[in-house]
């Protein structure tokens, strides 16, 4: 019997909240046969732009620790954390990443906006479990990377193992709420400690339109940046790019 090397076709380093108790689920469940994830975790138990500072304070510790692993790229996953000061901000968070732990970085923001240009979106909604001053933010984060935003609305939730308990058809009624009466090309669920995977492609059928999460995001380009291309069943994005 042969016996291959966990993660012989590709390892995945992921950072989360520490208080984040969804994404990891998220990528074992949908990540390909012969690819592995390993998970380091940043202080966070509130969702708020003061409880997410604290995550960026120990992302340099935790790169440090993934890249022992040997991993070939390293998800800071997080949404709102990795967007929380703009455009300029995301993209020096992921060069220092980088720079302590020599191996790739990429940020769940910055998946966000390279799959909303791979699928063509100009027109969005949102929708999010956060608080009005993060998707204020996030609004703002998105439009600086030249989408328009129809619509944002999220549930208020602050402590984040909060958001981690809601049950996928929380996300489903929200996103079509958000979508109803619009003419947007692309809906979007935001937060990776909100559960999703289960409800992407039925919200799809229903709405026509592609709908991506940021875990979906963050998976796809994951596995796009180590060469990975497999066609996953979690939404247009991970079947067809």
């Amino acid at each position: 019997m042969v016996f291959l090397v966990y993660g012989w076709r590709g390892r995945i380093g992921l950072i989360v909240p520490s208080s984040n108790t969804t994404m990891e689920s998220e990528f074992w469940k949908a990540v390909p046969s012969g690819v592995s994830i390993h998970v380091s975790r940043g202080f966070q138990v509130i969702t708020t732009a003061e409880g997410l500072r604290t995550l960026h304070e120990e992302a340099v510790h935790e790169v440090r620790k993934l890249a022992t692993a040997e991993v070939d790229v390293i998800v800071f996953g997080c949404t709102t954390g990795s967007l929380l000061e703009g455009v300029e901000w995301e993209r020096s968070l992921r060069e220092n990443l980088e720079k302590v732990s020599n191996t790739k970085v990429i940020t769940t923001s910055q998946a966000i906006v390279e799959a909303f240009k791979v699928l063509g979106a100009k027109k969005l909604v949102v929708a999010t479990p956060y608080v009005e001053d993060l998707n204020i933010r996030e609004k703002k984060f998105l439009e600086d990377n030249g989408f328009k935003v129809l619509s944002i609305k999220g549930l208020g939730i602050i402590k984040n193992t909060e958001i981690g308990k809601q049950p996928p058809w929380v996300a489903y009624r929200l996103a079509l709420e958000v979508a109803q009466g619009s003419d947007a090309d692309l809906v979007f669920i935001s937060c990776t400690n909100f559960r999703t995977f289960e409800v992407i492609e039925p919200l799809e059928s229903k709405l026509g339109v592609p709908v991506v999460s940021s875990n979906t995001a963050s998976l796809w380009l994951a596995l796009r940046t180590i060469g990975i291309r497999d066609k996953l069943p979690y939404g247009r994005l991970l079947r067809e790019f």
